[in-house]
């Protein structure tokens, strides 16, 4: 494990036992259903590893999610490798049937920042945004981190730092996936920095002269509010942004929260469900997912029936929300530990990803409705490392044609990752 990964709060199993200050609260009118399940065999899905990377110069530690263009395109980050050891952003495209990588940027891990986690978000001009955890500038060990812009020109992609973190009021060691909104502005935490000490909310908003301001909408007390922002990318829903705070809180094991813009006013910010390390789960790690009816869903690392992590939704009733537990991980050759965000096929499956169980490497699972309001499981694919993937650290995301994208940090043919094709 890499110093940054120590700091990045959040991204490995390991991180989480070192970390025992994260602790959050859980509204005590909330109620937790814990829903029957059933475990099947693995499926006739199929999961194809499209590039193994090497290590080195095309970079190593997939430590991502993956974006997806309108061409097709993916797109991620390298924690480590490239030219100068600091990191990659990268991009895979189908030439004659293969898939070809492509490195975008080199980071030094000076200025430009280093160790860049979970990967990049387009714009609808193909830009790039994300974070580093390190370089940049101010207090912290190898700096505190920045966020950056790539953009392109031609064959040739250029990276603007938008805001090197200081460590001070504005937080440091970003290390979540970046949202952006219809006006240009970008949206993001930090697991550590701000006022308190625990990690802030932020917003970037483009000026004049091709500047950034950034602004501070929350700074984490450890209080009701939480504390340490997930590793996972903000929503934005009805005009609300959603997000997790893996930690802090009345019972010491996360929240799920709502931030929203008043009319010429600051930004309210209210923790709408807070774990109670239970039964109903504990430090929610990855994203967020809301569907059509308002529904929340998500995953835990710890908790549930079995206490190795549990898959959520938070549903609006009677003037609260309630969490209902859709599954708990079991010990033995069932998944662990998930810190990823879940995605729906077209039929109304869940899908997912654990960063251990099964063969020891994680799984990929499916969730399933049966009558009576309970959901299966299904090992939809148990990854077996090299060259298999290993270690799915993010989720995955829609492709077309009904198939999912994703990333695993070892495995592949060379042990240093792979970005894999999941088709159900």
């Amino acid at each position: 494990m890499t110093t940054t990964s120590n700091r990045n709060l959040g991204l490995t199993r390991s991180l989480v036992r070192q970390t025992r200050r994260f602790f959050g609260w859980i509204a005590g009118a909330a109620i937790v259903f814990l829903i029957a399940f059933t475990a099947t065999a693995a499926t006739k899905a199929t999961n194809e590893v499209i590039y193994s990377f090497a290590g080195g110069a095309d970079g190593e530690y997939l430590d991502t999610d993956v974006a997806i263009d309108a061409a097709g395109n993916l797109y991620g980050t390298s924690v480590l490798g490239g030219t100068f050891g600091g990191g990659t952003v990268w991009q895979l495209s189908q030439v004659n049937g293969s898939w070809v990588h492509t490195v975008l940027y080199n980071f030094t891990g000076g200025a430009d920042g280093g160790e860049p986690y979970k990967g990049v978000t387009l714009d609808a001009e193909g830009n790039l945004y994300g974070t580093a955890v390190t370089g940049g500038s101010g207090s912290c060990e190898g700096g505190c981190g920045v966020a950056y812009k790539l953009s392109k020109n031609g064959s040739t992609w250029t990276q603007t730092v938008l805001h090197a973190f200081t460590g001070a009021d504005d937080g440091s060691g970003p290390g979540s996936r970046v949202t952006l909104d219809q006006h240009g502005n970008v949206y993001g935490m930090t697991p550590t920095g701000g006022a308190f000490g625990l990690g802030t909310i932020y917003t970037l908003r483009p000026k004049a002269n091709n500047t950034w301001k950034l602004q501070v909408l929350h700074a984490f007390t450890g209080g009701v509010d939480g504390s340490s922002g997930s590793a996972g990318k903000m929503v934005f829903h009805q005009g609300a942004l959603y997000g997790a705070a893996t930690t802090g809180g009345a019972y010491g094991h996360g929240t799920i929260f709502r931030l929203k813009a008043q009319n010429r006013g600051p930004w309210t910010f209210q923790s709408i469900y807070s774990f109670r390390g239970d039964l109903d789960g504990s430090f929610p790690y990855g994203g967020l997912t809301i569907d059509l009816s308002d529904n929340i869903f998500g995953t835990t690392y710890y908790g549930g029936t079995d206490g190795v992590g549990t898959v959520f939704q938070l549903s609006f009733a009677r003037g609260g929300w309630v969490n209902l537990v859709l599954y708990s991980f079991k010990s033995s050759t069932d998944g662990n530990s998930p810190i990823s965000n879940v995605v729906f096929d077209t039929v109304g499956n869940i899908y997912g990803t654990t960063s251990e169980g099964g063969l020891g490497s994680g799984i990929i699972f499916q969730l399933s409705p049966v009558p009576g309001g309970s959901w299966s499981e299904t090992l939809a694919h148990v990854f077996a490392g090299s060259p298999d993937g290993a270690f799915p650290y993010s989720g995955m995301t829609p492709g077309a044609d009904n198939t999912f994208y994703g990333a695993t940090v070892h495995g592949g043919a060379n042990g240093e990752g792979s970005i894999y094709k999941f088709t159900p």
